[in-house]
């Protein structure tokens, strides 16, 4: 076996460490760059979004919206070539959402979220959020 594929072999992230660096590393501290070491090219996001830059766009709507946004890993397991995570942030929407003019509020958002790892990235995710609650703590909904 050559030494590079035996180094690769060893660096191979196991599924719950991708997205773990995902997370860490590209949404925390907004390594938006790195988004192809954790995604796969053909990548289908929880919104249709496809490849490491349909996500990028995604992550920096929201990160305008929210520029304090930090995820909190609550919990994280995984089963063969699937992940699951439960997620939550607390940021202020100090930007535009969804056409909603910066509030100042502070919002609280917890998530449950699925990716399916092949060839050693992710390459598809699942994720259950409730947008109305979100809508809601900025006053752009009332019930």
């Amino acid at each position: 076996m050559q030494k590079d594929s035996m180094l690769s072999m060893e660096s191979a992230m196991t599924p719950a460490e991708l997205v773990e660096g995902l997370y860490e590393d590209c949404l925390n501290k907004r390594q938006l760059d790195r988004l192809a070491e954790y995604l796969a090219a053909e990548f289908i996001g929880a919104n249709g979004e496809s490849g490491p830059e349909g996500f990028r766009r995604t992550i920096e709507r929201i990160v305008s919206a929210f520029p304090d946004l930090r995820f909190e890993i609550e919990d994280l397991f995984a089963a063969d070539e699937k992940v699951c995570l439960r997620w939550r942030f607390q940021a202020a929407q100090l930007g535009p959402l969804a056409g909603v003019a910066p509030s100042g509020k502070t919002v609280v958002q917890e998530g449950i979220a699925i990716y399916h790892a092949a060839g050693g990235k992710l390459s598809r995710a699942w994720l259950q959020v409730d947008r109305l609650g979100v809508l809601q703590q900025i006053g752009a909904v009332t019930l």
